[in-house]
């Protein structure tokens, strides 16, 4: 029996994942065709980091339930991307605003690393959760500029909500620049670890689909609350729950 063809091999893999495999080579470099597609990724990925947030765009799409806008002490993109530290605070005078009640959920929507990919997949998901988390007391969704994961941590405690979920722009790859992560975290705090959350990555359209996010999302909180934490000591045993198995694309490179 003759093998397969090496190539037929490499196709197989970039059939099932964006990650750039089998490329080929023109000498000692990538193809031309490869090249410039690194190139036009690589652009998009720097431009995706710069771009403002585009608040009007998420608050037109949320017009249906009460948002409060907020931004941190970073005060604007440059200082963000070289003080991490600021955009994990929020600015005095919106920590001002912010009071606090008894919210089972506070959301936040974060611009982080890539703003465009807020604007795209936010609304859509925050949507889907309020839908799919009925009798929840959940607080107004919080839109926030020049935030890093951690400001959620503030913006909870303000609220007096027993957790808090941060759909924030994921740092751009060049596979993808428009990936949304949601972090969870049980009784937001100043000072909180990233070890005291959990994560669920790759939200896109060409990754893990606002449905399917939504639904490892909801699983996580209904978790976090019935164990009174979140981070490494909750297990995220969401693939064995029943009836819900893996997502098409576990299914698909389990396939290779």
């Amino acid at each position: 029996m003759t093998a397969p063809a090496r190539t037929d091999i490499w196709a197989r893999l970039r059939g099932a994942t964006d990650a750039r495999v089998g490329l080929g080579r023109s000498g000692d470099g990538l193809p031309t065709g490869a090249m410039l597609e690194l190139q036009s990724a690589h652009a998009l990925a720097r431009d995706a980091v710069h771009a403002p947030l585009a608040s009007e765009v998420i608050v037109a799409a949320l017009a249906d339930v009460e948002a409060i806008e907020v931004e941190s002490q970073s005060g604007d993109r440059r200082t963000y991307l070289t003080r991490p530290d600021l955009g994990r605070r929020l600015a005095r005078a919106d920590a001002e605003r912010l009071s606090s009640a008894d919210w089972d959920l506070s959301i936040v929507l974060a611009d982080g690393l890539s703003p465009a990919a807020v604007a795209a997949n936010g609304p859509a998901l925050v949507h889907a959760l309020l839908d799919r988390l009925p009798g929840w007391r959940i607080g107004p969704i919080v839109i926030a500029r020049e935030a890093r994961v951690a400001l959620g941590d503030e913006i909870g405690a303000l609220l007096g909500a027993a957790m808090v979920v941060v759909l924030i722009g994921e740092r751009p790859g060049l596979s993808a620049a428009d990936s949304l992560g949601a972090y969870v975290t049980w009784r937001p705090a100043i000072g909180r670890l990233d070890s005291e959350r959990n994560c669920v990555s790759n939200i896109r359209p060409a990754g893990l689909s606002i449905p399917d996010a939504a639904a490892r999302i909801v699983w996580l909180l209904t978790a976090a609350r019935k164990a009174t934490l979140t981070g490494v000591g909750l297990k995220e045993d969401y693939l064995s729950a029943p009836g819900i198995g893996a997502p098409p694309s576990i299914k698909r490179l389990g396939q290779i």
